[in-house]
């Protein structure tokens, strides 16, 4: 006989943006973020006897958002998240468990004649700041994160020694382009409570920047041997700048550039240490990716 193992549902692409007016500076501060809602619980049978009765409808997620949205802090999304699967669970006694994940999306404020304008905003990347977070009554589970923060550098990085055998064309390299787009996330000890998520509060956006300092400063600094050792050594410094982050996590896809002979046109020097002229790729690239635990 089949049987549900497993079924959860809600609505994603939720789109907000959030206007704080500070009326004494006349400043004001913009947040725009997507989020999904996914519920779990005993909603079984909605899948397996059409009985609607259990469904919240996916609607109703959406207009719970925004109204949690006006009447509570969205910042720092960890928190807001936290808000909002807290609501879920505890307004439908047989839902358990609430999958919140938000997207925010980057708006930095202009500066205009050396001094920062109090209410225009561009978008002066890809970089995003995310979270998820599952919420039932056993506590709330966070992980925190960067995603699509392009960066390169022009030189410091290596890649030799590897495996060789019949099948390997790739030579040492001592001196490359590294360029990748950064997705790095860490784990938060569970929350017991909502209280315990709002106590913390200060600690998401002081991790959140210095993971995004470590990142920068290693990427930059290091003379790097391979992608493997230096963003294990990020994990590394993460976690020893927060106790409650318990585990840490990169995936690193390589973004190639590779040199082009130009040897054919008049004996064009382009390559090794006369390189100067590359074509970036697209695929296939290098995937790397680790997880860091205490």
């Amino acid at each position: 006989m089949p049987q549900l193992a497993a079924a959860r549902y809600g609505k994603d692409n939720i789109r907000v943006y959030k206007v704080e007016r500070d009326e004494a500076t006349k400043t004001h501060t913009v947040v725009e973020m997507t989020v999904c809602v996914l519920l779990e619980g005993e909603i079984e049978t909605s899948y397996t006897k059409a009985d609607n009765s259990v469904v919240v409808a996916t609607d109703t997620m959406k207009n719970t958002t925004y109204i949690m949205a006006k009447q509570h802090p969205v910042t720092p999304v960890e928190l807001f998240a936290s808000i909002l699967g807290n609501h879920f669970i505890e307004t439908y006694s047989h839902i358990h468990v609430a999958h919140i994940s938000i997207v925010q999306h980057r708006w930095t404020r202009m500066t205009i004649e050396g001094k920062p304008h109090p209410h225009s905003f561009f978008r002066d990347g890809a970089e995003k700041r995310v979270v998820q977070a599952d919420v039932s009554r056993q506590g709330i589970d966070i992980r925190s994160g960067i995603s699509d923060l392009l960066v390169l550098k022009s030189t410091g990085s290596e890649f030799h020694h590897f495996v060789r055998n019949d099948y390997t064309t790739l030579p040492d390299v001592y001196d490359r382009i590294l360029s990748t787009s950064v997705d790095a996330g860490w784990k938060w000890k569970t929350f017991p409570t909502l209280k315990q998520v709002k106590s913390d509060v200060a600690k998401f956006n002081l991790t959140w920047e210095k993971a995004r300092e470590v990142t920068f400063r290693l990427f930059a600094l290091e003379e790097s041997p391979s992608v493997q050792n230096t963003m294990y050594k990020m994990c590394e410094e993460i976690l020893a700048a927060e106790a409650t982050v318990h585990a840490v996590d990169y995936s690193l896809p390589n973004k190639h550039y590779f040199e082009i002979d130009l040897s054919w046109h008049h004996g064009l020097k382009n390559t090794g240490k006369d390189a100067e002229v590359y074509a970036p790729q697209s695929d296939p690239n290098g995937l790397i990716k680790c997880t860091v635990t205490r």
